[in-house]
């Protein structure tokens, strides 16, 4: 990973609790998890298949999104 995008990756991570440990940022953003922008400015439509096994998830009518910061601040930034 490109030490520019790795010391933003960090400094956006912040104080963020990961029960997962990172794991999406340090395998590779090959192996994030599938989710979209809706144009929300904190969330995202999560497309998993199974969005209830993130502690990030949340279920509003009928679809799932995700409100993880990191997650949220890829996609707005890199479209990722």
């Amino acid at each position: 990973m490109e030490q520019n995008l790795e010391k933003e990756l960090r400094e956006a991570m912040g104080d963020i609790e990961c029960p997962k440990g990172f794991k999406c940022c340090t395998e590779g953003l090959e192996k994030l998890c599938k989710a979209q922008d809706v144009g929300l400015e904190e969330f995202l439509e999560c497309l998993e298949e199974n969005p209830l096994e993130c502690t990030f998830s949340v279920h509003y009518g009928a679809v799932f999104y995700c409100r993880c910061p990191l997650r949220v601040y890829i996609v707005k930034k890199f479209g990722e």
